[in-house]
């Protein structure tokens, strides 16, 4: 896999007319290499070009690491005498001929202490920014992508069923969570989480990115879980909420729009389709209930080996939709002081329509 993701690389560089690029530790460099790595105060980057193996710069003891990297490259390894890094970089650069060459680097990504090192070694380059290519790395997904997100899904979902056991009024938010995440390490989690799971109930589920906290659960509240699990580097991102006891005729409304938005985005999503169109066929479900102001964000974005990425569900997006995007559906309603309620699928575009990763049951459940 690891070498068709190398030639996918150089076709977009050749495409944006880039002369190298440069990769640290992260969500791309674990895609081209099959190797996670972590940033860390020693430097690691990988530098491709059209004409040449890459150049991997890494310290001495971390090359036998990448041993299993399905492609050649030249490795300059360093010592952990930060005066020798420089020079490490500054063999790469002469290998790959990069002076006065255009480099590309993730924007969101990419380190100011790695490109000064860049900078300092290799004459009259360019560093710049590789936005237009980095969005379509990663953007379709193949059919063992697909598969590793569907085992993350699962995991996920049978995590936060094993969780429910334990949830009654009297518990804290900060119980169930740490619950939720030794469940999820149990289930076959990748260790790394695509991110801190969120456990928010009554007035804290308001908060669409609400921090867990110490309060108790309380008989009439809405709880509000956004959790997800890692398979071999990629994410699942499920939200569901529960009812803890009765709830309101007011509580019961809003969950059954916010589910008819669920629905109806699902409804709209198939190659050729704008992203902005899947986007308001769930607003106009919440629009038409007389809670339009209630959904402040998007509906969604697209998820891989990132818990966000590209493409990005928002109303003004004309991208279409093509064949192996995967991407979060997850309309909301949020009553500042009282509750909100989520409810978040993933989907992957298929050749005729869509179809949805996660399977935990959406309808209300009273627990």
């Amino acid at each position: 896999m690891t070498k068709t993701n190398l030639e996918k690389l150089k076709n977009l560089m050749n495409e944006h007319r880039f002369d190298a690029v440069a990769l640290i530790p992260g969500s791309d460099f674990r895609w081209l290499t099959g190797t996670e790595k972590h940033l860390m105060e020693r430097p690691t980057m990988i530098l491709v070009t059209l004409d040449k193996d890459p150049a991997m710069v890494a310290a001495g003891f971390e090359m036998n690491s990448f041993d299993r990297i399905g492609f050649n490259f030249r490795a300059f390894p360093f010592s952990d005498n930060p005066s020798e890094w420089g020079n490490a970089f500054r063999q790469a650069g002469e290998y790959l001929d990069l002076a006065g060459k255009t480099i590309a680097v993730d924007p969101l990504h990419f380190r100011f202490f790695e490109t000064e090192l860049l900078e300092n070694a290799v004459t009259d380059c360019r560093i710049v920014s590789g936005e237009s290519l980095f969005k379509k790395l990663r953007l379709q997904k193949t059919e063992e992508e697909i598969s590793f997100m569907k085992k993350a899904a699962i995991i996920a979902e049978t995590a936060l069923e094993k969780t429910l056991k334990i949830v009654r009024p009297g518990i804290s938010e900060r119980e169930i969570a740490s619950e939720l995440n030794a469940q999820l390490m149990r289930a076959g989690s990748d260790s790394t989480l695509p991110f801190p799971p969120i456990v928010a109930g009554g007035p804290n589920a308001a908060d669409p990115h609400a921090a867990v906290s110490d309060r108790i659960l309380e008989s009439g509240d809405f709880l509000l879980f956004d959790w997800g699990a890692r398979y071999q580097g990629y994410c699942s991102d499920i939200t569901r909420t529960f009812a803890v006891g009765d709830i309101s005729e007011v509580q019961h409304e809003v969950y059954n729009t916010v589910l008819a938005a669920n629905r109806a985005a699902k409804r709209a999503a198939r190659p050729g389709i704008p992203c902005g169109a899947i986007d308001r066929a769930a607003r106009d479900e919440i629009e038409k209930a007389g809670y339009g102001s209630f959904f402040t964000h998007r509906l969604g974005h697209g998820l891989g080996m990132e818990a966000h990425e590209d493409p990005y569900i928002y109303a003004e997006n004309s991208l279409p939709l093509s064949e192996g995007m995967v991407f979060t559906d997850e309309p909301g309603i949020y009553l500042p002081g009282k509750f909100g309620v989520r409810i978040e699928d993933d989907l992957v575009i298929t050749n005729e329509g869509c179809e949805q990763i996660t399977s935990f049951p959406r309808e209300l459940r009273i627990l």
